[in-house]
């Protein structure tokens, strides 16, 4: 027997607030039209006042312990994938383990920009086939909306807040391909691309700072490295794109989703797309879809699941996945 790390259960969160894109126009020379044919974003979520990027995990975290049908007592481990940390520290994923009511196991955050989840995901894998753990709460969860240079209608317009969360647990199967769980991951970085894309804030500065992003550059990265992380894993896993149900990709811009899956020869009706609804969630961006995905009964029980991102770094990778 084979020991794999399976999906249990999936949630998500997204905050109240809807922002429509016509909402922009008052702050920036922007309209619904340009933001919709160049990204495919209609509306996305923004946090209330006083709601740290810890609530809005807590809150997806809760959602996919329901829909596992365990407790958080049960929980060995969380991983929260963030660049929008509510303090410096202590991480995320320890307020979240607080708020839980666990007071066992182990919890630490993961800083990959928008492939934080597929990084987040990576390493929850190794810690069960490792046998550290036996069930692990990932969570991608963003505030990306505090990070806004609200002059800069290129970057300001794209992204939005929310949280997503699965419980990954050990599961016993075959071997091969047809087993349930993470069947093969794929992590790349390279920070040589660092200028294009990042936050010109930290410690350096005494400043949080805004997002600064080289809008085509990104692009150009994306489409060839999404494409290419998402075939060295399936070639791990010994499957091919005709294998696919369905695509989760990191949901930045409709036209890097549509321009990765000509790439790996999927068609449109077999990727997962919730840009139009919540922006640029970063690193929730995946584990939302496959949480939206589930609901709409898009993703059933056995279906080979590939999801992919990149993000700045740059760093990229992919998972794939038998739900």
């Amino acid at each position: 027997m084979t020991l794999r790390a399976a999906v249990r259960g999936v949630g998500h969160y997204l905050p109240d607030r809807v922002v429509p894109n016509a909402e922009f126009e008052a702050i920036v020379e922007t309209s619904d039209e340009w933001i919709r044919s160049r990204s495919g974003i209609e509306r996305r979520h923004f946090a209330a006042e006083g709601q740290a990027t810890s609530d809005l995990a807590t809150r997806a975290a809760t959602a996919a312990l329901a829909d596992a049908g365990i407790d958080a007592s049960e929980i060995d481990a969380i991983i929260v994938a963030t660049s929008t940390p509510d303090l410096t520290f202590p991480s995320v994923a320890t307020m979240v383990q607080a708020a839980l009511g666990m007071t066992k196991g182990f919890a630490f955050d993961v800083q990959a920009v928008c492939a934080g989840f597929v990084f987040a995901l990576t390493n929850a894998n190794a810690l069960i086939l490792s046998g550290q753990a036996t069930r692990v709460l990932v969570i991608g969860a963003e505030t990306f909306s505090r990070l806004m240079n609200w002059k800069d209608r290129g970057t300001c317009v794209l992204f939005g807040d929310g949280a997503g969360a699965v419980v990954l647990e050990a599961t016993e199967g075959a071997g091969n391909t047809a087993d349930r769980g993470i069947l093969a991951t794929d992590l790349n970085s390279d920070g040589r691309y660092k200028d294009i894309l990042y936050v010109d804030g930290g410690t350096s500065t005494g400043t949080t700072g805004h997002l600064v992003m080289e809008g085509k550059e990104v692009f150009r990265h994306a489409i060839e490295k999404l494409a290419e992380t998402a075939h060295h894993a399936l070639d791990k896993a010994g499957l091919t794109s005709e294998d696919v149900d369905w695509i989760v990709p990191h949901q930045a811009n409709i036209r890097i989703i549509e321009g990765t899956a000509k790439r790996m020869q999927v068609p449109m009706e077999r990727v997962v797309v919730t840009v139009q609804d919540h922006g640029n969630t970063s690193a929730a961006s995946i584990p939302l879809a496959l949480s939206v995905g589930k609901a709409r009964g898009q993703i059933k029980s056995g279906d080979l699941v590939v999801t992919e991102a990149i993000g700045g770094g740059l760093a990229w990778g992919s998972v794939v996945l038998r739900w």
